[in-house]
């Protein structure tokens, strides 16, 4: 008896030495299981250098208000996981406290770091109740200070808070240039472009027009939907800034089309010589696509008007990615209003390489000549029978000067290895098509690949929303929609008669062995 109370401590022990020595490791190691298709709830391996090389300490004050509703609640619980994963990876360097900002004194403390409250609806006793709320982050570093005001967006939580680490810890911003001097769209004139783009760099003007070569120290320089041909002089100043290792994108309108006057005219840039000499060209033409957005039309019907949606072709909703470069590697679609195709021919007979970023759907077309724009048009298979057009590309290389045998020579022939980007759309990134997020998404994508500054983007593209279904035939969708009816019940019914199929045979063996 003695010996068996003896074996039932030593196990008791042993149980509760092994458990002690599972939570020491636990705390030591750190470890997740991701079955996401992205991994969007693991922290990226951006995110996790950013931390790994902090220098100095930094201190997040959380200011959440507890026993929210949902789905604020939900927020906090979030915040305290991605901050506890940072912590992780941050080697000692992270610490983070999270603050209820209760009563006179904590509200007062919350809004000198610039948390603002946020009023919530709260259902109290079958009652609407208005709730203020604190739902904030405050980052400090140094003598620095980050403020995210307020936490909404879990889907972008931990771009938010990277980029916010990522501002706080740098000692200065690169500088990116946008070409003026032919109407194109300036930063200035793209609100939630510029808001983004300011937090990470600089943005400087380019007046291409002058005698005056593009500015060395740029990261990037930005072409966008210029409307004005381009001069000699511009196109000198293009070619000699890529010959000392500059990196261009070129964000192009070949055809001006107005849907309220349903007519769209060819815009003439005077960049197709140039680039075809770097190996590729945008065409002057439209593409359209089965795969697309819908858009407000009025109709009469009966004598009354009314507003309805309907699916225009030229505002294709593009889902055809690169699977390997970071620019477009993560996203799930993509609006190109009014695109035209690229042509990437030549790049190989000039010993470049070129790489297809986004492609049209396996239904879609394209309009060339006259351009007729009509919502209610409707398209036959032979009308959407070209694959996967290209729509934008990268071309990289060593580049021959455009002007090494022209007038004015240039005193730069060849260019060392760099890479211009080329889309055959220049509005994707305007206010009004950025109610898709993946389009500004795309367009700082387009930037940090440019500045060599391609952390961030592997964050930035993650994804939770659902990506857009496959164009199928309307006879496909007629068979999936009838097989969901009669699938189920017919399979009930078929595995009844298997089943009293069994038993007949059953009792009928039985019978015959009595």
């Amino acid at each position: 008896m003695k010996a068996k109370k003896t074996q039932a401590l030593i196990r008791t022990l042993l149980i509760l030495a092994i458990l002690v020595a599972v939570n020491v490791i636990s705390v030591r190691l750190f470890g997740r299981l991701d079955l996401t298709h992205q991994n969007v709830y693991t922290l990226s391996d951006a995110s996790k250098s950013l931390v790994g090389t902090l220098d100095d300490r930094v201190t997040v004050k959380a200011y959440f208000t507890e026993d929210l509703p949902a789905p604020y609640n939900n927020n906090r619980r979030a915040v305290l996981d991605i901050l506890n994963d940072y912590k992780a990876y941050a080697g000692g360097n992270l610490h983070f406290d999270f603050i209820n900002p209760e009563g006179e004194k904590g509200e007062e403390e919350a809004q000198q770091q610039g948390i603002a409250p946020v009023q919530v609806q709260v259902v109290k006793e079958d009652k609407f109740e208005i709730k203020r709320g604190y739902l904030g982050l405050v980052m400090l570093y140094e003598d620095r200070k980050e403020v995210l005001p307020v936490i909404q967006n879990l889907g972008s939580l931990e771009y938010d808070i990277s980029s916010a680490l990522k501002r706080l810890t740098s000692r200065s911003k690169k500088k990116v240039g946008y070409s003026t001097g032919h109407q194109e769209a300036e930063p200035g004139s793209l609100r939630q472009v510029q808001q983004t783009l300011s937090q990470q760099y600089d943005l400087v003007p380019v007046d291409l027009t002058r005698m005056e070569p593009v500015p060395d120290d740029l990261a990037a320089l930005l072409v966008i939907s210029p409307a004005m041909r381009f001069s000699d002089t511009a196109k000198f100043n293009i070619d000699q800034h890529l010959m000392r290792g500059g990196k261009i994108a070129f964000l192009l309108n070949r055809v001006n089309a107005n849907l309220q006057a349903r007519f769209g005219s060819t815009v003439e840039l005077g960049l197709d010589d140039l680039l075809e000499h770097y190996g590729i060209r945008v065409n002057p033409d439209l593409i359209r696509d089965a795969q697309c957005a819908n858009i407000s039309v009025m109709q009469q019907q009966g004598g009354f008007t009314f507003q309805s949606q309907v699916p225009f072709p030229y505002i294709p909703i593009i889902s055809n990615f690169s699977e390997d470069n970071p620019i477009v590697k993560d996203l799930q679609a993509v609006v190109l209003p009014f695109t035209s195709s690229v042509d990437t021919s030549l790049a190989a007979t000039k010993g470049l390489q070129v790489e297809v970023l986004l492609r049209s759907s396996k239904q879609s077309g394209r309009q060339t000549g006259f351009f007729m724009i009509d919502p209610f048009q409707r398209y036959t298979p032979a009308d959407m029978a070209e694959q996967h057009v290209p729509l934008a590309a990268l071309v990289h290389g060593s580049f021959r000067s455009f002007f090494a045998e022209k007038q004015p020579v240039s005193p730069i022939a060849q260019s060392p290895e760099t890479r211009i980007l080329v889309f055959g759309d220049g509005d994707f990134m305007k206010d009004e098509y950025l109610g898709n997020r993946a389009n500004m998404t795309l367009f700082v994508n387009i930037v940090d690949y440019l500045a060599d500054d391609a952390g961030l983007i592997t964050i930035r593209s993650k994804n939770v929303a659902t990506p857009p279904l496959e164009q199928v035939s309307d006879g496909t969708k007629q068979f999936l929609k009838y097989a969901n009816l009669a699938g189920p019940p017919l399979l009930i019914v078929l595995y009844g008669l298997f089943r009293w199929r069994r038993r007949v045979v059953f009792k009928r063996m039985m019978e015959t062995q009595s």
